[in-house]
């Protein structure tokens, strides 16, 4: 552990390599939990509803169970084929049974885990911090592309995460006191669930879903009630940008519904890592 300390390249590097292991692993996370989901889900109502004669599932999914496939041939994957990065780049993006081509997203995933566990471990060096950040930064990873693929925000992962930020202020582990995360989580889910309320009388439609408030109570919990107007400036500004490019590449109207959660987990990461310099920024250009 000395070594650790004197040496902070040693966790820089180990929490890299871990990040891109963990990356190969939220992949299947983000494929499959949709699906356990939407499985649990069907179970639910065929035992709730028998009159609708609903099919319960017969073969049970889970995160480490069945091995992982080819989608197209459903060829099992070898071990060699699951070294992260290495294994898309020697199978040169396509599957060795059949040649279909392998998603530039399974890299990009791994590369992004990675990449952005190098950056906790640079900012906040070795300590219990910043090993529960690079766990936060997995799980917004997972939860961006799952509400990429299917507009869901899973409560196996928002409201962990909420407790996990409310646990580490209880120990006094980071720079937000109890307060503050309690305050936050709670603040961050009225806001949005006032939000959608005040949207959905106004228009009659719903503008966002109640896995965006429970991803805000996250965020709160983690970074405090004083950061939640940055984090929503931010991902406003940023869901503001990507949905206009979107519509423009897509060629699709404005009714067309988008996942507000990947700008939400953006805003708060990098509320995270230089929340304090931008509200320092941005309240000096106010009161300066």
């Amino acid at each position: 552990m000395d070594a650790i300390y004197y040496n902070p390249w040693i966790f820089t590097t180990l929490a890299t390599v871990f990040g891109l292991i963990i990356g190969s692993f939220l992949n299947v996370v983000i494929a499959r939990l949709p699906k356990i989901m939407e499985q649990e889900w069907r179970d639910e109502c065929a035992e709730s509803f028998p009159e609708y004669k609903i099919t319960p599932t017969s073969e049970r999914l889970s995160l480490s169970s069945p091995r992982s496939t080819c989608p197209k041939c459903s060829t099992k994957l070898r071990i060699i084929d699951n070294i992260p990065v290495l294994s898309w780049l020697l199978l040169r993006g396509k599957c060795h049974h059949c040649k279909a081509s392998i998603s530039i997203r399974y890299p990009f995933v791994e590369l992004l885990s990675a990449a952005l566990s190098y950056v906790i471990a640079s900012h906040f060096g070795f300590s219990y911090y910043a090993i529960a950040s690079m766990v936060f930064t997995f799980a917004l990873i997972g939860a961006t592309f799952i509400d990429f693929d299917t507009l869901l925000l899973p409560d196996q992962i928002t409201l962990p995460l909420m407790w996990l930020g409310i646990s580490l202020a209880l120990f006094n582990i980071g720079p937000v006191s109890l307060y503050d995360s309690v305050l936050g989580a709670i603040c961050g889910y009225m806001f949005l669930w006032l939000l959608y309320w005040g949207f959905k009388l106004l228009t009659g439609k719903e503008g966002m879903g109640y896995g965006d408030f429970k991803l805000l109570a996250a965020l709160g919990a983690w970074l405090g009630w004083q950061y939640l107007p940055i984090v929503v400036l931010l991902s406003s500004m940023v869901g503001l940008v990507f949905g206009l490019i979107q519509l423009r590449l897509q060629s699709k109207g404005k009714e067309h519904t988008f996942p507000f959660g990947p700008y939400l987990s953006i805003a708060g990461w990098i509320s995270l890592i230089w929340g304090e310099h931008i509200v320092r920024w941005y309240f000096g250009s106010i009161l300066g």
